[in-house]
């Protein structure tokens, strides 16, 4: 893998079976319908899938979200970077990095500004320093989950849908 070329494409439909099953031998829950849903967001407009490949096999995935659901996002008609993945194997390699890239360079052919979510348990903190360190900064709106902003003395259940919002300015 070291000195390997990693190419970045749309996300085809022969990707979907590919994705599933590579992600499901590694103990991940990313159905075949997950990757069917981006396809056919790509086709109402409304969302944008890209893979990674790396000789010949896939390695990680990301979408653009162009109408996003988060509140704050939505109001201000900033695209949203969701569910960046990369294959365990594939991981330390630069291939999130490379997936970051190209969602950025296209969101920035419509939009001067970029958002994303991350979970908040230990799960997400590889994501959560990979973020601040290229420059997304927290929207300051806290806590929110499943659409929903906390507040002080909330009791919630720490999931994946526990989220704290972050910005970049693309200009």
């Amino acid at each position: 893998m070291p000195g390997s070329t990693i190419i970045i494409r749309e996300l085809a439909n022969a990707d979907c079976h590919v994705l599933a099953h590579a992600f499901a031998s590694q103990g991940w829950n990313k159905p075949v319908e997950l990757f069917e849903r981006y396809l056919s967001g790509r086709s109402a407009g409304k969302r944008s899938a890209l893979v990674a490949e790396i000789g010949g096999d896939l390695a990680g995935y990301v979408t653009v979200d162009w109408i996003p659901e988060y509140p704050m996002f939505k109001e201000r008609s900033i695209p949203e970077i969701v569910d960046l993945d990369v294959l365990v194997k594939f991981q330390k390699h630069g291939v999130g990095t490379h997936l970051m890239e190209a969602a950025e360079q296209l969101v920035a052919e419509r939009s001067d500004t970029v958002g994303i979510r991350v979970g908040l348990d230990a799960d997400y903190g590889n994501a959560q320093r990979i973020y601040v360190k290229r420059g997304y900064i927290p929207d300051g709106l806290g806590m929110s989950q499943r659409g929903r902003f906390l507040k002080y003395g909330d009791a919630v259940t720490v999931d994946d849908d526990l989220t704290i919002g972050f910005t970049k300015s693309l200009k």
